[in-house]
């Protein structure tokens, strides 16, 4: 029987080692002290029994007559296995039966021992350098208002945290405090003498740091100051179009939202990738929030500051409503500014229906005659809709969209690419081999090879894409997966039809 190596445990889920040793065949057998030494749990045994059967090896116990040669003793084995797993199980349940009993009496449990406490057996006493540096920081929120003021204001009168040696010899701590440190200290009922578990705080047996009364009151302005934020938060990122989006299927469009880089990004995304998440839909729209709104206020604004707009709005027009309405027209028209407030514009917005290369806009009628001062039946229901072009360019799972009129937009990752492309050519033009080139440019050949052919576009595409009329589809990534022919005008139809 060949040995393991010296040295190789079981740890968690696998053996460091033994696994890789007994995949090339160089273990027999595991040989333990105990059958519950090597894991008590079930499901794990069987896992590493099965991984034994695979290399054609064996476990066996020293004090225990038994091992896995056999059906028999296998079964044997998953039931003694069975008991110690409950045993563990029971063990731990009483441990966290006697940790929740032990706070309920107000006994500290251990762990990291708070900034402005000495440990105490089973309790705490107040640490006399680091305790006034307690008391002042939350004399400070009650000034400031504000964690992050002081936190600036501690670092700058140079308070810094406790000093730990680590068992590696190096020291830990030392720092200023953080904002979140700050944060930890002033919403931790420890200071105020109590003990929390999990969502429930008791009264503790040590001394307090803080008057509990201060520090209820300070939790209060806290939760206040919390609260209000997330208002202002809300309402500087509602959806001020919701409920009024629908996609080609006619399924509402929903408001969500991800980060990135600790900004709020938000979108409108197809209602059925939200109800329904065990499919895989793959007509879900998943459209930028600000680019669609601004798009519609644009639509908007553009329609009606049309000439005739007022007399394919409106029935009946006389001669004297005219300079009025004109004027009025006027302010509703400046009101759809998309840098302007969306309040002035969206409750204008009855419905939209948005489709690759159109969109459908439906102004509500009571709106619109409030704002004009007119009765709502002398508005056309027909001229209440506008159609605009719709292009959607998508990019993974969300998408880039133009709506109205295209504005030119420069790709720079893609005119950067012609030039880069128009360099390589001039390389190999002048005898560089592929090998050299993608050496210099720490590149790959596969590379050069496919973004080469950019180098001989037709002239006027190069153009397109400098001044930003170039299709919205025509991008560095498409070109990455398609190869576009050599004849120009084959090229001018192809990059035209995107």
């Amino acid at each position: 029987m060949t040995p393991v190596r010296p040295g190789a445990r079981w740890s968690g889920r696998r053996c460091s080692g033994c696994s890789r040793i007994s995949r090339r065949g160089l273990v027999d057998q595991i040989v333990v002290y105990k059958i519950d030494r090597l894991t008590r749990s079930l499901s794990d045994f069987a896992k590493i029994v099965d991984r034994l059967d695979a290399a054609g090896a064996s476990f066996v116990s020293v004090t225990r007559s038994f091992n896995t040669a056999t059906s028999m003793r296998r079964l044997t084995l998953n039931m003694l296995l069975s008991f110690a797993q409950f045993e563990r199980e029971v063990t731990a349940e009483r441990i966290r039966d006697k940790i929740a009993a032990s706070k309920k009496k107000g006994l500290w449990m251990g762990g990291t021992e708070p900034f402005g406490y000495k440990p105490d057996g089973r309790s705490l006493t107040i640490h006399e350098t680091e305790a006034p540096i307690i008391r002042h920081i939350h004399d400070l929120y009650l000034q400031h208002g504000s964690v992050r003021a002081v936190a600036e204001e501690a670092e700058g009168l140079g308070y810094r945290t406790r000093a730990r040696p680590s068992a590696s010899g190096s020291r830990n701590g030392g720092t200023p405090f953080s904002r979140g440190l700050v944060y930890q200290i002033l919403t931790n009922p420890l200071y105020a003498g109590r003990i929390r578990h999990h969502d429930k705080v008791y009264p503790g047996q040590h001394p307090a740091i803080l008057d509990p009364a201060v520090w209820d009151a300070l939790q209060e302005r806290l939760a206040a100051k919390a609260a209000r934020n997330r208002g202002r938060s809300n309402a500087a990122e509602r959806s001020p179009v919701v409920g009024k989006l629908f996609d080609e299927t006619g399924d509402r469009l929903t408001p969500s939202h991800s980060r990135k880089s600790g900004k709020r990004l938000r979108y409108y995304i197809s209602r059925r990738l939200v109800t329904d998440r065990r499919e895989r839909h793959s007509d879900v729209w998943r459209l930028p929030a600000r680019d669609l709104e601004t798009g519609i206020a644009r639509i908007l604004r553009d329609h009606l500051m049309k000439p005739t707009v007022l007399t394919d709005l409106i029935r009946d027009v006389s001669a004297a409503e005219i300079p009025g309405l004109q004027e009025k027209m006027r302010h509703l028209a400046n009101d759809c500014d998309p840098e302007g407030s969306v309040d002035l514009w969206a409750p204008l917005l009855r419905r939209a229906h948005l489709q690759q290369g159109s969109i459908l806009l439906r102004l509500d009628r009571k709106v619109l005659a409030e704002r004009l001062g007119i009765a709502a039946d002398r508005i056309d229901s027909a001229a209440r809709r506008i159609t605009a072009s719709f292009q959607m360019q998508r990019r993974g799972v969300e998408a880039l969209i133009i709506l109205g009129a295209a504005v030119p937009r420069v790709d720079p990752v893609l005119a950067k690419s012609i030039l880069i492309a128009q360099r390589w050519y001039a390389a190999v033009k002048a005898g560089d081999s592929f090998g050299a080139l993608a050496t210099r440019e720490k590149a790959t050949t596969s590379r050069i090879q496919q973004m080469i052919g950019l180098a001989f576009l037709a002239p006027d595409v190069p153009d397109q894409v400098a001044t930003g009329n170039q299709p919205v589809a025509f991008t560095s990534e498409w070109v990455k997966r398609h190869q576009l022919p050599a004849d120009w005008d084959q090229q001018r139809q192809i990059v035209g039809g995107l």
